[in-house]
């Protein structure tokens, strides 16, 4: 059964401070998994949020802490991430972008903001993918419900193809689809 970790709180100030700077690219990749870093949200991650409640607040805040450091790929795949599938354009939905999974995470059951199951990159040009969201999965074989897990009040997506539920968080990226689309049209395969 999938269990669901509530989101340590955090001081309003704190959540507010991330969510409102700018976005900036990383200048640093030497800490350590457990520091928290304050990288804030873009502007249009903060404006997807309206109207979802303090919890929804503190959860998506919480993701943006636990992977600010993953705009480094270097520090993903340091930390357990693995190459699942190149930029994906799915047929009737569009550009999704490229997936790195942490198995152990996926293998889990569990459903945290802090450790999510997978990383969402946008190639670029330059060769060093861009952090656009996250991914939260569970195996099917994990899952007895009839009905999806849920985040947030969202529903998981079946994904045959992978045998798992999964569930896309727009969280660094502008996705005039929605903070929890699972492809985003202003991404590009194509770099």
């Amino acid at each position: 059964m999938l269990r669901v970790i509530a989101p340590f709180r955090l001081p309003l100030t704190l959540a507010a401070a991330i969510l409102l700077g700018a976005c900036a690219e990383p200048t640093s990749t030497a800490l350590a998994p457990s520091e928290p870093v304050a990288r804030p949200l873009p502007a249009i991650s903060l404006s997807a949020m309206n109207g979802l409640g303090a919890d929804a607040v503190r959860a998506l805040t919480t993701m943006a802490q636990a992977t600010a450091r993953y705009h480094d790929l270097e520090a993903a795949e340091a930390d357990g991430f693995e190459f699942l599938h190149g930029c994906e354009i799915r047929g009737d939905e569009g550009p999704v972008g490229i997936v790195y999974i942490h198995f152990g995470r996926l293998v889990d059951g569990v459903i945290d903001p802090a450790t999510p199951d997978g990383l969402i990159y946008e190639p670029r040009t330059n060769g060093k993918p861009k952090l656009i969201g996250v991914e939260f999965a569970t195996p099917f074989a994990l899952w007895s419900n009839q009905q999806p897990p849920t985040f947030l009040g969202r529903p998981f997506q079946r994904e045959d193809e992978l045998g798992v539920w999964g569930l896309h968080v727009c969280l660094w990226s502008v996705n005039p689809e929605g903070l929890f689309a699972e492809s985003n049209p202003l991404v590009s395969c194509g770099a």
